[in-house]
């Protein structure tokens, strides 16, 4: 049986970089202590930088403790300003509910990330104009490891038939 107690200092933490922007160092926890239908994940994210891209969740709800720092919250068309002891959601939704926290203090900004774990879910980025897909997410895991991802943009939409043999004439 998995031990329902973990310290965030043994937390397995892996780095993510990408340009000059996006950076974060972050834990799971949930399929740590056993959890299955509940994610979890402790996020440090240094200073100027956002762990991850405005987006919004359609079948998953996230919800972020701030433990340390000061940032920026971005939710739909609005931002606020947060710092340590802030609770912010992030509930289901299209665009209108797409979420990004920016640390915009001088301190690593630390806070734990807890979502539910609703499989299939589908990202909306509009920043961007991307969405994803993702589906059979493992337990413990993040999207990036689910059986199914797929990734596009939101135009040029395909038609439905597109490469499908309809039996006419081409």
């Amino acid at each position: 049986m998995t031990k329902p107690v973990v310290n965030i200092a043994d937390l397995e933490m892996k780095p993510t970089r990408k340009g000059s922007r996006f950076a974060n160092v972050a834990g799971r926890i949930g399929g740590v202590v056993g959890m299955k239908d509940l994610g979890a994940q402790f996020i440090v994210v240094p200073p100027g930088k956002s762990g991850f891209p405005f987006h919004s969740h359609r079948n998953n709800e996230e919800m972020f403790i701030i433990l340390e720092g000061e940032g920026t919250y971005r939710f739909g068309t609005e931002s606020y300003a947060v710092r340590a002891g802030d609770v912010l959601s992030a509930v289901a939704g299209d665009a209108s509910t797409a979420h990004q926290l920016i640390n915009t203090g001088s301190v690593d900004l630390r806070y734990f990330a807890i979502s539910t774990r609703n499989d299939p879910d589908i990202l909306e980025y509009p920043d961007s104009g991307k969405f994803m897909v993702a589906s059979g997410i493992p337990a413990g895991g993040g999207m990036m490891g689910a059986q199914f991802v797929m990734r596009g943009r939101d135009k040029p939409l395909l038609d439905y038939w597109d490469g499908e043999d309809t039996g006419e004439d081409k």
